[in-house]
């Protein structure tokens, strides 16, 4: 997933399925974006609707939380509970992509971009008019 830009930041919260597992932002964005790539697809099941939280996140109940390196790049965490998927972790960054569907906020998002727009199967669309990125802007995008 990509940082939305945008000219200020939403306190956003939300928590696993179980409970026990509670997430705070007050650097996130009500900017929601879909990932087509092929570990976001295997790892939800789906396009990955996500949101970024920033770096200025905490989690409560954090000895339920754990952490899959799915990449050099990424880190992808769920809740040892439930099983809730709570975030992906941009190493990097230090950012925090979380579901759409974990957050409190889910009503208030508005779906902005989608990336990774090349690796999309024929299967689904999404009717929403959105910026979409190929793989390669994507990597251009983040490219030191």
């Amino acid at each position: 997933m990509s940082q939305a830009s945008t000219s200020s930041s939403d306190h956003l919260t939300g928590h696993c399925l179980c409970g026990k597992v509670g997430m705070t932002s007050n650097s996130g964005t009500l900017h929601a974006e879909v990932c087509h790539c092929g570990m976001c697809r295997k790892w939800s099941g789906g396009p990955y609707l996500a949101v970024s939280a920033g770096t200025d996140v905490t989690f409560s109940g954090e000895e339920y939380v754990s952490r899959f390196s799915s990449s050099d790049w990424g880190e992808r965490g769920f809740c040892k509970n439930c099983g809730t998927h709570l975030f992906y972790f941009l190493k990097p960054t230090g950012q925090y992509i979380v579901p759409a569907g974990l957050l409190d906020q889910e009503n208030q998002l508005e779906m902005a971009q989608q990336i990774f727009i090349d690796k999309k199967p024929a299967y689904y669309a999404f009717s929403n008019d959105t910026k979409n990125l190929t793989e390669e802007e994507v990597f251009a995008q983040f490219a030191p």
